[in-house]
């Protein structure tokens, strides 16, 4: 474990605190609420403290350059695998621990599910944690055996500087659509700020880029050693595939041979995800024959297209949040779906509010009835977020349950036959943030505690 900290609650005597200076808050102002936890040692910017104190003209530059002198030699000896992008991430760097793990080679995955080496460790409180716990998690991974790590790379960790003085070995990049807006405002600071992980690479390191992707050019960087994939065009290519509610057979190509896939995965955008992580693992130098075999017992990370099924109904509980995965997952299922679909959805609070009604249209347009319900509302009073989603909507296919759990059970209700349930935007999440309170919930215990209650009454 590492005693360098900026977080003055995760103090422990013994340890060395490091100010920095946020956009909401300023770490010398809990200074010395770090020496009361035991702090011996204070990097910071001003100020003299009754602990031995080092002042800097940067602080920020300073831990950067002090984790790389402690911990830099660590890194150097792993395989640091690190994949950006607006959808994709998690279920991409989750393939690849489990692929990795079960070809052999020990591997840890760190995002937004949690930290997991050989299942899961502990949830994180961010995709992207600071960069003082990155340090600590990687230092863990090595410690207990685990040389290559699965990590998700977000635009907000990267332009909060998480990441910095961190060089990987891998780099991928999976989509970009409209997401985060509020914080990048526009479609090109967002892909920007991504772009910064394909300049952080070691020596000989390799990108992988979907090919497909509108904005692939910024990541197609000239001094990189760079791979495309995609179902059009790519070096690794998807040339056919046959999906159904249980599998999908798929067959790409590379270097001018074919090779037939079976998996557990459904959705075209899994199919993305997939050959991502066949790509990758076959540029760390591992035999495709190999990659294809452990490929059919992948499965995707909890809360992504977690399937649950209802008599001869199939419920979805899918992290979907953005327009473009909505639709992704809207026109995957309706490959498979006989009779209806229905969704329940919501949007977060405090976000960007213009892609409410954008997702709104893409639901209503293409499914036979939503439930508007809430996401996280956070600050924003829920009313106002649905008067948001529904700006502009002439249809009424819709109803609409602030109650979350109410709105599950009123979609469930709806299915009657060969028809398909998607609750969507919480995924794997345990809790609903209202305010400054988490309340618990899971979509997934919700749907099965009503599935069960139903089956019993039958």
């Amino acid at each position: 474990m590492i005693n360098i900290k900026t977080d003055s609650r995760k103090i422990v005597p013994g340890d060395t605190f490091v100010a920095l200076r946020g956009i909401s808050s300023d770490g010398h102002d809990y200074i010395e609420k770090a020496i009361e936890l035991g702090a011996v040692r204070i990097i910071a910017e001003e100020g003299d403290y009754s602990v031995e104190t080092v002042i800097v003209d940067d602080s920020r530059k300073y831990l950067e350059d002090l984790l790389k002198q402690e911990y830099g030699h660590i890194l150097d000896e792993m395989k640091i695998i690190g994949v950006t992008g607006t959808n994709g991430k998690t279920t991409s760097c989750y393939l690849i621990y489990q692929a990795l793990n079960r070809l052999g080679f020990p591997c840890s995955y760190i995002g937004t599910i949690g930290y997991y080496r050989e299942g899961k460790i502990k949830s994180l409180p961010n995709t992207s944690v600071d960069l003082c716990d990155l340090y600590e998690l990687l230092v863990d991974s090595y410690d207990n055996g685990y040389k290559y790590v699965a990590l998700e790379v977000s635009s907000q960790g990267l332009a909060y500087g998480r990441f910095n003085g961190i060089k990987f070995d891998i780099a991928g990049f999976t989509n970009l659509t409209q997401d985060h807006l509020d914080f990048h405002h526009t479609m090109e600071g967002y892909a920007l700020a991504k772009q910064q992980l394909f300049k952080q690479l070691k020596d000989d390191s390799k990108v992988f880029v979907n090919s497909d992707d509108n904005y692939k050019q910024y990541y197609l960087l000239d001094n990189n050693i760079n791979f495309t994939y995609g179902l059009n065009s790519g070096d690794y290519k998807v040339i056919d595939f046959k999906m159904s509610r249980e599998n999908t057979i798929f067959t790409y190509s590379y270097n001018n041979f074919n090779y037939t896939v079976s998996c557990e995965l459904v959705g075209e955008y899994n199919l993305y995800n997939l050959l991502l992580t066949i790509s990758i693992l076959n540029q760390l130098g591992i035999d495709l024959t190999k990659i294809n075999e452990v490929v059919r017992f992948l499965k995707a990370p909890k809360g992504r297209m977690e399937k649950i099924n209802y008599n001869n109904n199939l419920i979805v509980i899918d992290y979907a949040h953005t327009p473009d995965a909505i639709e992704n997952i809207i026109n995957s299922t309706k490959k498979f779906t006989l009779g209806n679909i229905y969704v329940v959805f919501g949007c977060t609070g405090d976000r960007d509010r213009t892609k409410r009604p954008i997702m709104t249209k893409l639901v209503l347009d293409n499914v036979a009835k939503a439930i508007i319900t809430i996401d996280d509302p956070h600050n924003e009073d829920p009313n106002l977020i649905v008067t948001d989603m529904l700006e502009g909507v002439k249809s009424n296919n819709y109803e609409i349950y602030l109650d979350r759990g109410i709105a599950i059970q009123k979609g469930i209700d709806l299915l009657t036959n060969d028809d398909t349930l998607l609750i969507l935007g919480k995924g794997h999440e345990e809790f609903i943030i209202i305010g400054d309170k988490k309340i618990p919930f899971n979509d997934s215990d919700i749907v099965l505690n009503y599935v069960n209650k139903s089956e019993i009454n039958v």
